[in-house]
């Protein structure tokens, strides 16, 4: 199992969007503590480039950061475990593992807002706001996966704030909403989970970039992990973490590590 820590914060446009790098390498020092394994620091330009076509920080995010990433993913050897930095961070490992594993690959969605937008349906411009259409091989052709996700295979967990243009993309069948996270997998040859951290309420952890209230608890949270114990999880995210009093999460990192690994 690895850890990579990728301190991207250009794919966010909020107000605390700066401090990602920081709470990158705070839960990712936590993560390598409670996990006892190895953090590999993917270095991320601080810089930022203007909008293009719709996307703000687009040079950015399809240059060095991107390629850092593809370099750190090219033998990883075992599951992976993503720290970002904005859900951006999740482009490159979800993309890789669809290569690797197949169509077959399920995606467990855990976030408050589902990233379904496209540079011409965002209101502001981030691109992780956007995603998770580009991992369905929707949108800007310089970010939608080649081989995409395939439609049905990704479910939202906590999701709760949607953009009119992204309930049509529920409406459409491409992703699933349920309560049920397993039950929305059922199928699935392999899983990658991917946890932004404002799923959680903003009374249980107040470190999330983009915090939205009705969230989900710690513990609650917990619970729907671990109903994922009967799938292979070959590889997990936690993104948009811009607080750095992250003690909190063990559980929650405890409960990733023991998908990863299968020591349940």
């Amino acid at each position: 199992m690895l850890i990579n820590a990728v301190p991207q914060f250009q794919g966010a446009l909020t107000e605390r969007a700066p401090e990602l790098p920081e709470g990158c390498v705070a839960l990712a020092e936590l993560a390598g503590h409670v996990l006892g394994v190895p953090v590999h620091h993917i270095r991320q330009t601080r810089e930022t480039s203007p909008v293009v076509d719709g996307v703000a920080n687009r040079a950015v995010l399809t240059g060095e950061n991107r390629a850092a990433q593809l370099a750190a993913l090219e033998a990883p050897g075992g599951p992976v475990l993503t720290i970002g930095g904005d859900c951006g961070v999740e482009l490159v490992p979800i993309g890789v593992a669809r290569h690797r594993f197949g169509p077959g690959l399920g995606v467990a969605w855990f976030d408050a807002h589902p990233d379904l937008n496209t540079a011409r349906t965002s209101p502001s411009g981030a691109f992780h706001g956007m995603v998770l259409r580009s991992l369905l091989g929707e949108g800007d052709p310089e970010f939608a996966a080649d081989p995409p996700i395939e439609p049905g295979r990704v479910v939202l967990a906590g999701t709760r704030v949607f953009d009119e243009a992204e309930r049509a993309v529920v409406d459409r069948g491409l992703v699933v909403e349920t309560a049920d996270v397993a039950a929305g997998l059922a199928g699935a040859d392999k899983v990658y989970v991917h946890l932004d951290l404002d799923v959680l309420d903003p009374g249980e952890f107040d470190g999330s970039n983009y915090p939205e209230p009705g969230g989900l608890t710690i513990e609650r949270l917990v619970a729907m992990l671990r109903g994922l114990s009967g799938f292979e999880v070959i590889g997990a995210g936690i993104t948009e973490c811009a607080g750095t009093e992250v003690r909190g999460l063990e559980p929650v990192i405890e409960v990733l590590g023991e998908l990863l690994t299968g020591n349940r």
